[in-house]
């Protein structure tokens, strides 16, 4: 098993990698607006996986998954010689739906903020069952309420 540190120091390295070179190296007509997200290297740096974001609609992302694909050689050799590995990891692209769940979490906020909303439009015309106070009050001698300050002997027991 390798260090920790260095596991996450090699993800971050083929990430850079992966992103210079989709950049400035592949020429595939197919390749959309794509950015590079994140990247993921097994403890053993055998199997990395690499994680993209595509502008545009399914057929943007399925050109995009094609272009990967088809360079992923090129893209696994040019990783391999720069981190200096006895063995080149093997790439794995996977299309990263941040958008999607981004979208898809606002939605339910939505739908929580109109449900608290209807709550609340509820609880403004809402009545008591019963009486407003439905505790008993002993009142003063003057016939008002008692006032903070106000000492009542608690019922039954000792007064003190």
């Amino acid at each position: 098993m390798s260090d920790p540190a260095k596991v996450r120091r090699h993800a971050e390295r083929v990430r850079e990698l992966v992103a210079s070179v989709v950049r400035s190296q592949i020429k595939d007509p197919r390749l959309g607006m794509i950015t590079i997200t994140d990247a993921r290297i097994t403890a053993d740096l055998r199997d990395a996986t690499v994680f993209y974001t595509v502008l545009g609609d399914a057929a943007a992302q399925a050109g995009t998954a094609a272009a990967l694909e088809s360079a992923k050689g090129m893209l696994r050799s040019t990783v391999g010689k720069a981190l200096g590995l006895r063995h080149s990891p093997t790439l794995t692209f996977v299309l990263d739906d941040v958008q999607d769940q981004v979208k898809h979490i606002d939605d339910l906020l939505a739908q929580a903020r109109s449900a608290d909303a209807e709550v609340q439009r509820i609880a403004a015309r809402a009545e008591y069952a019963g009486e407003a106070q439905p505790y008993r009050v002993e009142e003063d001698e003057d016939g008002d309420e008692p006032r903070d300050g106000d000492e009542t002997p608690p019922r039954g027991g000792d007064p003190r």
